[in-house]
Protein backbone atom coordinates (compact mmCIF):
# COMPACT_ATOMS: atom_id res chain seq x y z
CA UNK A 1 0.00 0.00 0.00
CA UNK A 2 1.82 3.36 -0.84
CA UNK A 3 1.01 6.54 1.44
CA UNK A 4 -0.18 9.36 -0.56
CA UNK A 5 1.59 12.92 0.97
CA UNK A 6 -2.45 14.03 1.35
CA UNK A 7 -3.11 10.69 3.34
CA UNK A 8 0.06 11.90 5.83
CA UNK A 9 -0.99 15.32 6.38
CA UNK A 10 -4.82 14.12 7.23
CA UNK A 11 -2.97 12.01 9.28
CA UNK A 12 -0.37 14.36 11.01
CA UNK A 13 -3.44 17.26 11.53
CA UNK A 14 -5.65 14.61 13.34
CA UNK A 15 -2.28 13.82 15.65
CA UNK A 16 -2.04 17.60 15.95
CA UNK A 17 -6.02 18.02 16.80
CA UNK A 18 -5.48 15.13 19.56
CA UNK A 19 -2.37 16.66 21.36
CA UNK A 20 -4.04 19.63 21.66
CA UNK A 21 -7.01 18.21 23.04
CA UNK A 22 -4.54 16.68 25.51
CA UNK A 23 -3.48 19.59 26.69
CA UNK A 24 -6.70 21.51 26.83
CA UNK A 25 -6.63 22.21 30.37
CA UNK A 26 -4.67 24.58 32.30
CA UNK A 27 -2.73 22.29 34.64
CA UNK A 28 -1.92 19.77 31.98
CA UNK A 29 -0.43 22.56 29.79
CA UNK A 30 1.61 24.34 32.59
CA UNK A 31 3.32 20.68 33.29
CA UNK A 32 3.94 19.90 30.36
CA UNK A 33 5.07 23.32 29.61
CA UNK A 34 7.23 23.23 32.75
CA UNK A 35 9.10 19.74 31.85
CA UNK A 36 10.12 21.00 28.67
CA UNK A 37 11.48 24.13 30.05
CA UNK A 38 13.06 21.60 32.64
CA UNK A 39 14.45 19.22 30.38
CA UNK A 40 15.85 22.34 28.08
CA UNK A 41 17.81 24.13 31.31
CA UNK A 42 18.32 22.00 34.40
CA UNK A 43 18.31 18.08 32.76
CA UNK A 44 21.80 18.40 31.46
CA UNK A 45 23.17 18.59 35.71
CA UNK A 46 19.80 17.67 37.47
CA UNK A 47 18.08 14.36 37.08
CA UNK A 48 14.06 13.96 37.95
CA UNK A 49 13.47 10.53 38.34
CA UNK A 50 11.71 8.78 41.70
CA UNK A 51 15.18 6.98 41.97
CA UNK A 52 16.77 10.10 43.18
CA UNK A 53 19.54 9.29 41.46
CA UNK A 54 22.17 12.38 41.27
CA UNK A 55 24.23 14.18 37.93
CA UNK A 56 26.16 16.87 38.14
CA UNK A 57 23.86 18.36 40.47
CA UNK A 58 21.29 16.99 42.88
CA UNK A 59 18.34 14.76 41.78
CA UNK A 60 15.42 17.10 42.16
CA UNK A 61 12.13 14.19 41.96
CA UNK A 62 10.29 15.40 44.97
CA UNK A 63 12.13 18.58 45.96
CA UNK A 64 9.83 20.61 47.11
CA UNK A 65 9.53 20.32 51.03
CA UNK A 66 12.39 19.03 51.80
CA UNK A 67 15.32 20.81 53.17
CA UNK A 68 18.59 22.32 51.07
CA UNK A 69 21.39 19.85 50.87
CA UNK A 70 19.92 17.23 52.26
CA UNK A 71 19.43 14.83 48.97
CA UNK A 72 21.73 11.41 50.34
CA UNK A 73 24.67 11.13 48.21
CA UNK A 74 25.90 14.45 46.56
CA UNK A 75 28.23 16.60 48.10
CA UNK A 76 26.62 19.96 48.63
CA UNK A 77 28.91 23.33 49.05
CA UNK A 78 29.69 24.34 52.57
CA UNK A 79 27.46 27.67 52.05
CA UNK A 80 24.22 25.76 51.08
CA UNK A 81 24.66 23.18 53.91
CA UNK A 82 24.81 25.88 56.10
CA UNK A 83 22.18 27.90 54.55
CA UNK A 84 18.86 25.97 56.26
CA UNK A 85 16.78 26.72 53.31
CA UNK A 86 13.37 24.43 53.30
CA UNK A 87 12.74 24.35 49.34
CA UNK A 88 9.08 25.21 48.95
CA UNK A 89 8.04 27.18 44.97
CA UNK A 90 8.69 30.62 46.86
CA UNK A 91 12.58 29.81 47.78
CA UNK A 92 12.94 27.76 44.41
CA UNK A 93 11.47 30.28 42.58
CA UNK A 94 13.85 33.11 44.51
CA UNK A 95 17.19 31.17 44.33
CA UNK A 96 16.44 30.00 40.27
CA UNK A 97 16.50 33.87 39.83
CA UNK A 98 19.95 34.29 40.76
CA UNK A 99 21.69 31.44 43.29
CA UNK A 100 24.56 32.96 44.21
CA UNK A 101 22.52 36.00 45.46
CA UNK A 102 20.83 33.70 47.42
CA UNK A 103 23.52 31.66 48.76
CA UNK A 104 26.67 33.18 48.40
CA UNK A 105 29.23 30.03 47.52
CA UNK A 106 26.54 27.97 46.47
CA UNK A 107 28.26 25.55 43.32
CA UNK A 108 24.44 26.23 41.29
CA UNK A 109 25.36 28.63 38.37
CA UNK A 110 22.68 28.78 36.56
CA UNK A 111 19.95 31.17 36.56
CA UNK A 112 16.09 31.55 35.56
CA UNK A 113 16.15 35.33 34.80
CA UNK A 114 12.72 35.21 33.13
CA UNK A 115 9.71 34.52 35.75
CA UNK A 116 7.26 33.03 33.83
CA UNK A 117 9.92 30.21 33.11
CA UNK A 118 10.86 30.13 36.81
CA UNK A 119 6.90 29.69 37.47
CA UNK A 120 6.73 26.61 34.61
CA UNK A 121 9.71 24.74 35.82
CA UNK A 122 9.01 25.56 39.95
CA UNK A 123 5.57 24.01 39.10
CA UNK A 124 6.65 20.95 37.23
CA UNK A 125 9.19 20.46 40.00
CA UNK A 126 6.58 20.85 42.75
CA UNK A 127 3.93 18.72 40.99
CA UNK A 128 6.67 15.56 42.06
CA UNK A 129 6.52 13.72 45.18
Amino acid sequence: MKLEYADVAKGAAIVALLAGAALSSPAMAQSATGEALYKQRCMMCHTHTPDGRNGVGPGLYGVSGRAAASTPGFSYSPALKASKLVWTPQTLDQFLIAPSKMVPGTRMVISVPDAKQRQEIVGYLASSK
